[in-house]
């Protein structure tokens, strides 16, 4: 990485001095980290009076002791690949893989955060006091924290971790097409569009990735955390071969209960699009119906990675059961109580039938 920086400045009359465009890295290296990266990798390129030329991308280091194979950012400084998360994509050149954690953000002036929520504190913590003063982060992940007592949005946690401002970006986006440069839309959550939002959209935006940027960014969050839960009934009604009427009356109750920014992209077109395609409905269809635990499920079809949903179902609980209003989100309660073995198929068509929407 350093051998490429210092080419690169000695060809652009060594202007690394005093360079005051903007770092950019990305904490993350699954499948929607490396999709980022095809973008982010673009952009920085097209965009070299505001962004510095490399992107920085941390990839964590999940071999075993003695294991002699290649580490994922290795691979990926190799082939421009990562052939485990997210095969037959080409990540750009210019984005430099690293399972060094600090070295990948110290410098960095814009941390993109891809990484499912149960790592975000662990990461966090190593990062604590070592990051550049001016340093912002932007969260893509979904999900919700809980400590008991409240629910907290994940860039809360991050900026109470890290003490930087932390921007939100969610929408209806599968990891491969984007990567492929179809179009998909997101919508980025910040809470000043002067300060945060205005660098984010020409960090991530191009013309089959197009960004719509708002201040409501509780609503964005919540929306994309809370469509996992949603999408993993819509993966129940799949694995029990319910009709597709019930899966669209599931859907529509699901979005009812999350109430929140319908119209953005981060609403009901994420909610739709990981109803049918994501890995929460993925997971939730293969669970019900084999009698293997959650986690087996997730290393045999997600190669690794987490789904999101249930654990925002567990934390959402917890809060819907400490102020007494579990009755009135039937889906989110089912999906939770299916996970954990405490209802069956047909609690989880009763959650429907008797849903408190058809009550008026």
């Amino acid at each position: 990485m350093v051998c490429q920086r210092i080419e690169y400045f000695n060809n652009n009359g060594g202007e690394e001095l005093n360079d005051r465009r903007k770092r950019v890295t990305i904490v993350g290296g699954g499948n929607w980290g490396s999709a980022i990266a095809c973008v982010v990798g673009k952009t920085v390129k097209r965009q070299p009076e505001i962004f510095y030329p490399y992107v920085n991308m941390w990839c964590r280091d999940s071999r075993k002791p003695g294991d002699s194979s290649e580490s994922i950012a290795e691979v990926i400084n190799r082939t421009h690949e990562n052939a485990k998360y997210l095969p037959g994509r080409r990540i750009p050149e210019n984005v430099i893989a690293t399972s060094n954690l600090l070295d990948a953000c110290e410098e960095a002036h814009i941390l993109i955060l891809v990484v499912p929520h149960q790592g975000i504190e662990q990461i966090c913590k190593e990062l604590n006091g070592k990051l550049l003063p001016d340093a912002q982060a932007v969260s893509l992940t979904k999900g919700i924290s809980s400590d008991g007592k409240k629910l907290k949005l994940i860039s809360q946690d991050i900026e109470d971790a890290l003490g930087v401002k932390c921007s939100v970006l969610m929408g209806a986006n599968l990891a491969g097409e984007v990567a492929d440069e179809k179009f998909c839309e997101a919508t980025i959550g910040c809470k000043s569009i002067e300060e945060q939002g205005n660098i984010l959209k020409q960090l991530f935006d191009t013309p089959n990735f197009r960004i719509r940027v708002t201040t409501d960014y509780e609503a964005v969050e919540l929306c994309g955390a809370l469509k996992n839960i949603v999408a993993c009934a819509a993966g129940f009604v799949d694995g029990l071969g319910w009709a597709y009427n019930m899966k669209s009356a599931m859907i529509r109750l699901g979005l009812l209960e999350t109430k929140e920014s319908y119209f953005e992209s981060c609403g009901v077109a994420d909610l739709i699009t990981t109803c049918f395609g994501g890995r929460n409905r993925k997971v939730a269809e293969a669970f019900i119906k084999s009698d293997k635990p959650l986690a087996q499920i997730e290393r045999e079809l997600l190669n690794g990675q987490s789904a999101q949903g249930p654990p925002t179902a567990d934390d959402v609980f917890e809060m819907m059961e400490l102020f007494g209003i579990s009755e009135k989100f039937p889906i989110f309660t089912a999906v939770h109580k299916v996970f954990h073995g405490k209802m069956g198929q047909d609690g989880l068509y009763d959650a429907m039938r008797t849903h408190p929407a058809y009550d008026n």
